[in-house]
């Protein structure tokens, strides 16, 4: 009996060590700066990370080729990157991912602060948030944005002066707004001042200023210039204005429900609400403003807090797409220069390939 448990595990490791061989089979060499390969193992994680991204759950034979050829491409250019002389440190492509993380929670935070905000809100680790977004952990999505960001870097450098020359004319900028004319309406918008005071482990003290501030406003001995002087002097509670649309999206943003939103937009501007109370603060809420539905003209501004024009707002999308659309050409014409032999190799094609490419 003991020499059958120990022939079975010996099969399990066995086939463990032929798995893990398998995942090291290199498919293709890469050599414009330096001799790299790309393994099965590396395949099968990207291929992963897309089908998470697609929401489809097994790529065909082709996909994976297709996987395959975008990180063959991505390594020649990387490569040519290196080689040409451009490059990437730590600490801009930690700046960077800091600041995508910023954008993602609507404020200044660092990677750690992320984290932890991670773990406080979700209970789960920095890694497996992001494993559960993008498929990567923290460190391999690092690598792969190192990648990305060396290539822009490059392709920008062969091209700067096409890409920052880009323009449109009026007669486009006019075109692309008759097309899309039923996209620019503005729902009916509210501008709200909001007060904040965390309770910060002592809800009493929370509860105490928030009812000062709103007393002192409603008996007009505040207004919110000087909350917001109050506020950058004290750093005890938030305030500021901003602005929301009737519609579900902007509930599901302030954490209501839809039928609270339109008894808030049954309010008169002026309207000062009740001090309220949640699991993290307490709170109020003044109406500075009203904006009625409407269907804007190309002079009107994109929202009511913006400078921005609907017509400045169409001709930089036309400006920006067309610079995207000369970068895309420049990258498919570098890859198709650094596709030759002295550049990469395929280790395995044809039945070969295919046969790796059946998991």
């Amino acid at each position: 009996m003991k020499r059958n448990i120990l022939f079975f595990v010996f099969l399990i490791a066995t086939a463990c060590s032929v798995f893990a061989q398998n995942n090291l089979q290199a498919l293709a060499t890469i050599k414009v700066n330096k001799s790299e390969t790309i393994t099965l193992g590396q395949l099968k994680a990207r291929v992963e990370v897309y089908q998470k991204q697609s929401g489809i759950t097994n790529f065909t034979l082709d996909q994976k080729k297709e996987v395959l050829d975008l990180m063959i491409d991505e390594r020649l250019v990387v490569q040519k990157a290196i080689k040409s002389g451009i490059s990437v440190t730590d600490s801009e492509l930690d700046q960077y991912f800091s600041a995508m993380l910023s954008s993602m929670v609507g404020k200044e935070v660092t990677e750690k602060e992320f984290g932890e905000l991670v773990q406080a809100d979700l209970s789960k680790s920095f890694d497996q948030y992001m494993k559960e977004q993008v498929g990567m952990t923290v460190n391999e999505y690092k690598a792969y944005l190192k990648n990305q960001l060396l290539i822009q870097r490059y392709v920008v450098s062969l091209k700067q002066k096409e890409i920052e020359g880009a323009t449109v004319s009026d007669a486009e900028v006019r075109d692309a707004y008759e097309i899309n004319k039923s996209a620019f309406v503005q729902s009916d918008t509210m501008k709200l001042f909001v007060v904040v005071v965390p309770k910060n482990g002592d809800p009493s003290a929370a509860k105490t200023l928030c009812t000062s501030l709103y007393n002192d406003y409603k008996a007009k001995k505040a207004t919110t210039d000087s909350l917001t002087k109050q506020m950058e002097s004290s750093k005890k509670f938030s305030c500021a204005p901003f602005y929301i649309s009737k519609i579900s999206s902007a509930a599901a943003q302030l954490g209501i429900d839809y039928s609270t939103l339109l008894d808030m937009f049954k309010k008169s501007k002026g309207f000062v609400s009740e001090v309220s109370e949640n699991d993290t603060d307490f709170q109020f809420y003044i109406i500075l403003d009203k904006y009625d539905a409407k269907m804007l003209t190309l002079s009107d501004p994109v929202t009511p807090n913006q400078a921005v024009t609907v017509y400045e707002y169409v001709k930089g999308n036309l400006i920006e797409e067309k610079r995207s659309m000369i970068f895309q050409n420049a990258l498919t014409d570098l890859t198709k220069e650094l596709r030759v032999a002295a550049n990469y190799k395929m280790e395995k094609t044809g039945a070969a390939l295919d046969k790796l490419l059946t998991w």
